[in-house]
């Protein structure tokens, strides 16, 4: 079964991925969750696994902050409250919830756990984890080779912002200013921009050197999909409901195209959503796309691609490319482009000094020149902006208003019957039958296509009439079959809410005595109380430091990163080619008081960053 996992900031945005085709949803809880801006009440989660139930799609929520010891049972109650509520499983990092008095929910694994080897993510199967999110800097062949050592479902990230450090190993944002990432708290340290320096002091220039472009497998699904993978998770838990509603569309119709192509392959939901808009992911927030190292460090950031995984001059979204600057004077703009341009749309640029502007338009007159398509426009206050600079649309007003109106429905086929007095309502799965009670009186016409179009009114219901077939005698009112019809759609949306709750998976321990694959535990494995120093003493590993949170080690890395700035530099040790240089190390990256100095672990291939 194939996934399409969305987020939602809260359960109206929830309900909006699941009508724009979203197979599941994730969620957070009011505490624990790694967005601690994004919180939500049990009522609101019930409220949205009601919803989700009735297409069979799913809800995960987020328990995925290293928890303090006082925190137990509080935790405790928070999944006991969620099981009841109907949540499909729990996303986690704390290896302490195994040792937990819950409910037996399915607990997936979050990338917070480091998820990159075989060897983990089989460890992780047999402590009976049914979903593993991996890390989003596994490449093509990682992911194959875990697929191959472990029969459990493969979460991965299509689409969203990256982290530059190992999501779960980056301490930045609490030793910088007490704000722990493992808490659901991070300040972004890694969007700011840095002046790099050598040992010497020399300055070898100021960008945003740690602030990556945003993830998009766009275009990847189907090798993802032969790869192992079978949910497709969208990043995004503080996005508002346009984002959602538009990417969620987007990757929606990507992995229909790869499932019409191969029909051994099934999503995991049902309902057909139809959308009244044309997903664009270029018009939601976008940094650019990068394919991370799906395909290998090469692909991403070859000699003749330096900067394909960071974006060095903003952190922005920079949005679609739509054409280029003919003529520009004060106010005036005129860009040679195909687009349609808006009244309050936000573009942007590139300065030939390297600094990333944007301007709003006042007023925009779509024209035709001898030169092609263009578009004059008058902006709110004066662009430096040179003829022949690159301009992006980072806000489209127009296409950001639509998405605030009703923009999708998603229906569920059904077959309507009725036979004698007794209509039924089936879904190919569940059947619901209901007596009309009505004084038997031989009609004397035929009502049966007034009856049809009755029984055919399912209006704002999750259903769509397939088909409707009649064949009575007798004269019926037609209120009577308007009641019949709205209770059997009732009675057939609360079996099947019913029959997806009785369907959800359990928890299941698959072989209790699996030893990790390593032995000793530093600060990097997060370890905040004692059910979760217990787990990992029962599995073979003894804590030689606890989470950085609780103590924090002196001289140790505060990000682990695949990412290298050395080799975007072209100054990468390993390769040999024309902008190979020597750099004088060690590096450090200085915004205002922040210092963090740079080590590269060549071997393995890593950045490290430390503080101070």
């Amino acid at each position: 079964m194939i996934e399409l996992l969305s987020p939602a900031k809260n359960a109206d945005i929830g309900i909006e991925a699941i009508l724009h085709g979203a197979d599941a949803v994730y969620i957070g809880a009011a505490e624990f969750g790694a967005r601690k801006a994004a919180g939500n009440s049990i009522e609101d989660i019930k409220r949205l696994t009601d919803f989700a139930h009735i297409y069979k799609a799913k809800v995960y929520v987020t328990v995925n902050t290293i928890i303090k010891e006082s925190e137990i049972s509080s935790v405790e109650k928070l999944i006991t409250d969620l099981y009841n509520a109907g949540v499909d499983a729990l996303i986690v990092q704390d290896f302490g919830i195994l040792k937990m008095n819950i409910p037996p929910i399915a607990l997936h694994a979050s990338t917070q756990m480091h998820n990159t080897t075989p060897e983990k993510v089989k460890f992780l199967h047999d402590m009976g984890f049914s979903q593993v999110v991996l890390a989003r800097e596994c490449s093509r062949d990682d992911i194959r080779a875990i697929h191959a050592a472990t029969p459990v479902k493969l979460e991965a990230f299509i689409h969203g912002a990256l982290c530059v450090s190992y999501s779960g190993r980056c301490y930045a944002s609490c030793a910088l200013t007490g704000r722990s990432a493992n808490r659901g708290e991070c300040a972004q340290i890694c969007r700011l921009p840095f002046q790099l320096q050598d040992k010497h002091g020399h300055n070898l220039g100021t960008a945003h050197y740690l602030s990556l472009k945003d993830m998009d497998h766009s275009d990847d699904i189907e090798d993802m999909i032969l790869s192992g993978v079978s949910s497709f998770k969208i990043e995004g838990r503080l996005k508002d409901a346009d984002y959602v509603k538009n990417i969620t569309a987007f990757y929606r119709c990507k992995i229909d195209e790869v499932l019409e192509k191969h029909p051994e392959w099934h999503r995991s939901s049902e309902g057909v959503s139809n959308i009244t808009f044309t997903p664009n992911k270029f018009k939601s927030f976008y940094r650019g796309g990068t394919t991370y190292f799906y395909y290998g460090r090469a692909a991403e950031g070859g000699l003749d691609a330096r900067d394909a995984i960071y974006s060095p001059f903003t952190p922005k979204s920079v949005g679609e490319y739509i054409g280029t600057v003919s003529r520009a004077q004060g106010r005036q703009i005129e860009i040679k482009t195909n687009a349609e341009l808006h009244n309050g749309d936000g573009l942007c640029f590139l300065s030939e000094g390297k600094e990333f502007l944007g301007f709003r338009i006042n007023t925009a007159q779509n024209i035709k020149t001898p030169q092609g398509a263009a578009v004059r426009c008058e902006t709110s206050e004066a662009v430096a902006v040179k003829p022949g600079t690159d301009i992006y649309r980072n806000a489209d007003i127009q296409f950001t208003s639509m998405l605030g109106k009703p923009t999708a429905v998603r229906k569920i086929g059904v077959a309507i019957n009725l036979t004698d007095t007794v209509l039924s309502v089936s879904d190919g799965d569940v059947t619901i039958t209901e007596n009309i009670d009505i004084e038997k009186q031989m009609a004397q016409k035929d009502q049966s296509e007034n009856i049809k179009a009755q029984l055919s009114k399912l209006g704002d219901t999750p259903y769509s009439a397939t088909s409707v077939e009649v064949s009575t005698p007798w004269f019926f009112p037609m209120s009577a079959v308007a009641q019949a019809r709205r209770t059997a759609m009732q009675k057939l949306t609360e079996a099947r809410q019913a029959q997806a709750l009785n369907a959800r998976a359990k928890f299941t321990l698959v072989n209790s005595s699996a030893k990790f694959p390593f032995t000793k535990a530093d600060y990097t494995e997060n370890i905040a109380n004692s059910l979760s120093e217990q787990f990992y003493h029962e599995h073979g590993v003894s804590l030689t430091s606890p989470a950085f949170e609780l103590k924090e080690p002196s001289g140790v890395p505060v990000m682990y990163c695949k990412h290298c700035i050395r080799f975007m530099l072209g100054a990468c040790k390993k390769e040999k080619g024309p902008l190979s240089r020597d750099l004088s190390e060690p590096l450090y990256l200085i915004h205002k008081n922040y210092y963090l100095r740079l080590e590269f672990d060549c071997k393995n291939c890593q950045m490290l960053v430390y503080k101070g």
